[in-house]
């Protein structure tokens, strides 16, 4: 039952790492990453598809991500999904392709930025600690288990959670330092 409880409690912290990483990458640090652009839906032939399905997605350089489109005709609509999106960045269409240059970061909006990390990675904490009091319910309510074996089981549900409370700790460090880097 023990291991069973725990194998869950992994999977659900997996995911809140996971989701975690996947909105960290979202956010715009000053340089270019692709991950910005995860999300913008295109419409195409009457389907909003993912842009990633419909171009190819470059950074040509730090400040630069440039977007092909494999249909020319879909560079109008490319555009204007990209601007629909606000993710405060102009793009600019020169009939082949979309440059995206990325604009340096103010220090009051990188202030803001982490801000807005340490928010999601206290989310997920919360989210961790939530997963942690259903496995900790789940081990109490267990009539095959000994007082010795809850013990035990709710130790071993702290030191993964503790372990997952210093991973997210760690992401949002580094995605601090990501984005206060000039």
């Amino acid at each position: 039952m023990i291991e069973i409880v725990l194998e869950e409690l992994n999977e659900r912290f997996a995911k809140a790492l996971d989701s975690l990483q996947r909105d960290l990458a979202k956010m715009r640090t000053g340089r270019a990453n692709v991950a910005l652009l995860d999300g913008i839906r295109v419409p195409y032939y009457g389907t909003p598809t993912p842009l990633n399905q419909v171009a190819a997605i470059n950074v040509a350089d730090a400040r630069l991500i440039t977007v092909k489109p494999w249909d020319k005709g879909l560079l109008a609509a490319i555009e204007k999904a990209i601007i629909a999106a606000d993710i405060g960045i102009t793009p600019s269409n020169d009939g082949e392709l979309i440059r995206l240059p990325i604009p340096p970061l103010t220090t009051e909006r990188r202030k803001e930025l982490v801000k807005l990390a340490k928010r999601s990675g206290e989310d997920t904490k919360v989210g961790l600690r939530n997963a942690r009091r259903d496995a900790n319910e789940l081990l109490k309510s267990a009539d095959d288990l000994s007082e010795d074996d809850v013990h035990r089981g709710l130790q071993k549900v702290q030191e993964k959670t503790d372990q997952s409370v210093a991973e997210v700790d760690t992401i949002i460090a580094a995605k601090e330092q990501e984005i206060l880097e000039v």
